[in-house]
């Protein structure tokens, strides 16, 4: 173990023997830890929400569909659906047994009114900006809501099945399951939704069936596992991940995700320095990727391009114009460029870089202040939430559109770029969003707005007697879906 590990270890305060032991009984209640603030059910409309809280949201609050352990599609409150007209209307019918926690049933009419709420205009959910395709959310009858779109989008379900789509009455902030919950001292129990086809004589669930939900720091979560006092942790990044590593855990139980999305610096402010293409061009050529990730874990693979795959795009990924350089060609041409631009600009140049906390993160900041080190730049590192140059997005793509990866990647990007990204979002058909897709991924890989490094790096804790929990691309693991009884 390096010495950066080692000096991590008591920050999680756990003994030195082998991982494994305190494995639970599999006739208890499954203790669930994710990593996160969250231990009361939040309204996504009011801002991003952080692991903890997403996993909540989705165990007590479903949507029209959710996902499956495989990061599929399943029903939700919607018991079945259709597309129609070459993808501009979505027809859902409402299952007969969906209730709230008080036994009213769930209508359409209280579907259609928070599913209007998430996508008004003034709502701060997260996925608002992806929903702007849809024209109207109408009740047909008491059991069938229509979602006419604007435009074609086959890939409009995903986002449906997200927990920031969860349908819950705003007024008592309760949803209609999976699980139902209750506050209880530290945590949340969840008692699963009744089965309406069982007998009456069916009796309370049994111990294995219920979960204790805890929203907590990675260190505790992990703290708590090692010790034989919970069966799963959720929401681990690579901001946490030499804590990990650090527990002893056995491997066993240490899950990967292979996730889908973006993990990069996003260019904040295109003045000084960053206002040149050419200067944004060597910082990203200035990064030892290989080196970087490997930091965290051998198995994660460094990226160099903004899309991880065509997707829905109409050309391949848009290669950067110095991917065929090696790294000591690439940092020469860098120094060379910082070189030109001091002269010009007599003085030193500092570039601030906002990163979340986190041993992870502090081990990314080191090969990221190496790299500016090494071509004549003084790095800085910020907060998250601080003003800086560079700003690392984090993020495990929510549908599987190359429009989501332009749009998220485009925080301080040319003009060019953002019209066509719009562009995109607009197209009439999907012939013309594949070629607007294609030509801003072209456009932001020119542009240098963003410097991607790889996908993102997720991980779990899993208790082996979770036979059901399964890695998807989606780093999404819903609670009803850990055992091979589902819910």
């Amino acid at each position: 173990m390096s010495p950066r590990l080692l000096c991590l270890l008591p920050l999680v305060a756990l003994s030195a023997c082998d991982g494994g032991a305190g494995q639970r009984r599999d006739d208890t209640a499954v203790v669930v830890s994710a990593i996160g603030s969250g231990s009361a059910l939040a309204d996504p409309d009011g801002g991003a929400l952080d692991p903890a809280r997403r996993v909540l949201l989705g165990a007590t609050a479903q949507g029209l569909v959710r996902f499956d352990a495989t990061g599929q599609i399943e029903p939700g409150l919607a018991e079945r659906w259709i597309v129609i007209d070459d993808g501009r209307s979505y027809i859902f019918r409402l299952r007969d047994d969906a209730t709230w926690p008080d036994g009213e049933p769930v209508t359409a009419e209280q579907v259609v009114r928070a599913l209007r709420r998430t996508i008004a205009p003034r709502s701060r959910n997260a996925l608002s900006p992806f929903l702007a395709v849809i024209d109207e959310i109408v009740e047909m009858t008491p059991q069938v809501i229509e979602v006419r779109l604007k435009r074609p989008r086959p890939d409009l379900l995903k986002l449906f099945a997200q927990p920031e789509m969860a349908v819950f009455r705003l007024d008592k902030l309760d949803g209609s399951g999976p699980f139902r919950a209750a506050q209880r001292h530290g945590g949340v129990l969840l008692r699963p939704v009744p089965d309406p086809d069982a007998a009456e004589d069916a009796g309370a669930p049994r111990p294995q069936e219920m979960l204790q939900f805890h929203g907590e720091r990675a260190a505790v979560a992990l703290a708590r596992f090692r010790d034989g006092q919970s069966d799963l942790v959720l929401g681990g990044s690579f901001a946490d991940w030499p804590l990990v590593v650090a527990s002893g855990i056995a491997t066993p139980n240490v899950k990967l995700d292979n996730a889908l999305g973006l993990f990069g610096l996003a260019v904040a402010s295109r003045q000084g320095f960053l206002a040149d293409p050419a200067n944004r061009a060597a910082i990203a050529m200035a990064i030892d990727r290989p080196t970087l990730t490997h930091e965290i874990h051998p198995d994660w693979v460094p990226v160099e391009t903004l899309l991880p795959g065509q997707l829905d795009s109409a050309n391949p990924p848009a290669q950067p114009a110095w991917t065929p350089l090696d790294l000591d060609q690439r940092r020469q041409s860098a120094r060379a460029a910082v070189a030109g631009w001091r002269r010009a600009h007599p003085g030193p140049v500092t570039m601030r870089i906002a990163l979340p906390a986190g041993p992870g993160a502090t081990l990314v900041w080191s090969r990221l202040a190496e790299a500016l080190y090494a071509i004549g730049i003084t790095p800085v590192r910020s907060a998250l939430d601080a003003p800086a140059d560079l700003r690392l997005v984090d993020a495990v793509a929510p549908y599987d559109s190359a429009r989501w990866f332009v749009a998220t990647a485009c925080q301080a990007c040319s003009d060019d770029a953002q019209t066509l990204i719009e562009a995109a979002r607009d197209a009439p058909d999907l012939y013309a969003r594949a070629h607007r897709i294609a030509e801003a991924d072209a456009a932001l890989t020119a542009d240098g707005a963003f410097i991607p490094i790889a996908q993102p790096f997720r991980w779990s804790i899993v208790a082996l007697r979770l036979q059901a929990w399964q890695g998807n691309a989606r780093a999404w693991h819903p609670l009803n879906h850990l055992r091979n009884e589902t819910r």
